[in-house]
C-alpha cells in the first residue's frame, strides 16, 4: 500500500511539472524555455500565478499521498526508507574483496596462478581464483585429522599411505563444467599456519606436484577458519551467509539463556534471498536439549538479527575459560593415519556448499516421489539443480536434473 501511495503521488507531481511547463510555453517562448530551469520556474508561477496555479494544486496534491506513503513506510522499514533517501540504490554493487593476504609464486597447470581466496574449513584447504560459481582454477587439500587452531604438515614424494589428497579444477573458456584431477602421492607438501583471531590462519605454503602437473606454489597464505566475516573486531550479520544465521542464532540463545554453552544443532539449508525466516532450531544449553522457535529478519542496516531481541550482552570469558576451550595444534608428519573418506559428514547441505569438491563422485539419490538417480555427480547447472550423469554402456550417457527440495537422500557411494 505505502508503494502505491509513493508511486502515484510522484506520478501526480510529474504530471503537474508538465502541465506547468505546457502553461509556460502557451504564454510564451521565452516563458517555456525559462520554466525548464528550476530557479526561473518558481519565477514563472509568482508572475504568471492565474496560469500556473491549476498546475501547482495538481502537484501538491500529488504530495499528499506521497507524504502519506513515505510516513508508512518509516513505521514498519525504516531502513528502507533510509535507502532510498540515501540513493544507495543508484550506486553500482561494488565487488566484495575477501580481504586476505595471499602472496604466493604459483604455477596451475602450466600457468600462472593467483588465488584471491582460500579458507581451511571442515578439514579442507581450498585456494580459488575467481569469483564465479566455478573457479577459473582451484586447488583442495584435503585434511580429514585437522580439528582447529595451528597446524603443521610435511609430506615427502616418497611418503606412502593415507596422505592428504590434493585436487586440482580448472574450467576453460569454452567449458560448461570444469576439469578436475586427483593426485594421492608423489608430491612435497609443506603447511606451517598460525591461528590468528578471529578466524584466520597464517604462514608458509609449499606445494610442489608431480612435473606432469605442472604446478608449484610457494609462498605466505592467509586463510579463512570458519565461514564467518568480522567487521571491527565483531561478526558482521550483514554478510549473508547460512554461517552468520546460525551464529546470529547461537548468539540469542546464548545471551537469553544467560550461559555461554550452547551448542546449536544443524540447520537446515536456508533461503538466503529471503528477507525473513521462521525456524524451529535445536540446540543444547548447558548438555540440556532445547527446541524455540524463532522468526528472523534481515536489513541493509543491521543484517540478521532475532526478532524482539532484547537480551543483555554476556560477560566475557575468564581466561581460564578461554585457555580451557582453545584448539589444540594440529601436527601431522609424512601423512596421518585417518582414512581420507568424503563419505565422512556428507549431506546435500554440504554437497551444495562446496559442489567442486564432489566432482566426478558416484552418489545414489532418493527424490520426494520415490524414484532412485545413479550416476556420477557433475556439479550444478545455471538454475542450481544437481547433474548427475548416468552412464548407458556404450548409448552414452543419460543425465539427472534434480531440484534440491525433491531431494529426499542423498548417499555418497565412494571415498
Amino acid at each position: 500500500m505505502d508503494a502505491l501511495l509513493i508511486v502515484g503521488g510522484l506520478l501526480l507531481i510529474l504530471f503537474g511539472l508538465l502541465w506547468l511547463v505546457a502553461r509556460a510555453f502557451a504564454t510564451s517562448l521565452l516563458w517555456g524555455c525559462a520554466s525548464l530551469l528550476p530557479p526561473l520556474t518558481l519565477l514563472f508561477i509568482v508572475s504568471q500565478w492565474r496560469r500556473a496555479r491549476s498546475a501547482v494544486m495538481l502537484m501538491g496534491l500529488g504530495s499528499i499521498p506521497l507524504v502519506v506513503g513515505l510516513t508508512m513506510l518509516a513505521s514498519h522499514d525504516a531502513d528502507r526508507l533510509a535507502a532510498i533517501i540515501s540513493l544507495r540504490w543508484l550506486e553500482e554493487e561494488p565487488r566484495v574483496a575477501s580481504g586476505l593476504d595471499i602472496r604466493l609464486r604459483a604455477e596451475f597447470n602450466g600457468t600462472d596462478f593467483a588465488p584471491q581466496s582460500g579458507e581451511l574449513i571442515d578439514g579442507t584447504l581450498v585456494l580459488r581464483e575467481g569469483d564465479d560459481f566455478f573457479a577459473r582454477r582451484e586447488l583442495s587439500i584435503r585434511l580429514p585429522a585437522y580439528t582447529g587452531g595451528d597446524l603443521r604438515l610435511d609430506v615427502l614424494p616418497e611418503d606412502r599411505g593415507d596422505l592428504p589428497e590434493i585436487e586440482l579444477s580448472w574450467l576453460l573458456p569454452d567449458q560448461e563444467l570444469p576439469e578436475a584431477r586427483r593426485i594421492a602421492s608423489g608430491y612435497t607438501l609443506h603447511l606451517d599456519l598460525k591461528a590468528v583471531p578471529p578466524n584466520r590462519l597464517r604462514g608458509d605454503f609449499h606445494l610442489v606436484l608431480p612435473p606432469s602437473y605442472r604446478t608449484s606454489l610457494s609462498g605466505d597464505v592467509e586463510l579463512y577458519s570458519s565461514r564467518l566475516r568480522y567487521r571491527d573486531g565483531r561478526v558482521d550479520t550483514r554478510y549473508n551467509s547460512q554461517e552468520t544465521v546460525a551464529w546470529v542464532i547461537a548468539d540469542y540463545l546464548q545471551r537469553s539463556s544467560r550461559r555461554h554453552d550452547v551448542r546449536l544443532q544443524p540447520l537446515p539449508l536456508l533461503d538466503l534471498s529471503a528477507e525473513r525466516l521462521d525456524l524451529e532450531v535445536e540446540a543444547r544449553v548447558d548438555g540440556v536439549p532445547r527446541r524455540t522457535r524463532l522468526s528472523l529478519s534481515r536489513s541493509e542496516m543491521h543484517g540478521w538479527r532475532v526478532d524482539g531481541d532484547r537480551a543483555a550482552p554476556l560477560p566475557p570469558l575468564s581466561e581460564e575459560e578461554l585457555r580451557r576451550t582453545a584448539p589444540v595444534p594440529t601436527t601431522i608428519v609424512r601423512g596421518d593415519a585417518r582414512p581420507l573418506d568424503r563419505r565422512i559428514g556428507f549431506s546435500l547441505e554440504r554437497l551444495l556448499d562446496a559442489p567442486s569438491r564432489f566432482l566426478g563422485a558416484r552418489v545414489q539419490v532418493l527424490t520426494e516421489r520415490g524414484r532412485s538417480a545413479e550416476g556420477r555427480f557433475a556439479g550444478l547447472n545455471e538454475e542450481g539443480r544437481l547433474v548427475i550423469q548416468h552412464s548407458l554402456g556404450g548409448q552414452g550417457e543419460a543425465s539427472f536434473l534434480l531440484r534440491p527440495s525433491e531431494v529426499a537422500q542423498i548417499e555418497l557411494l565412494e571415498p
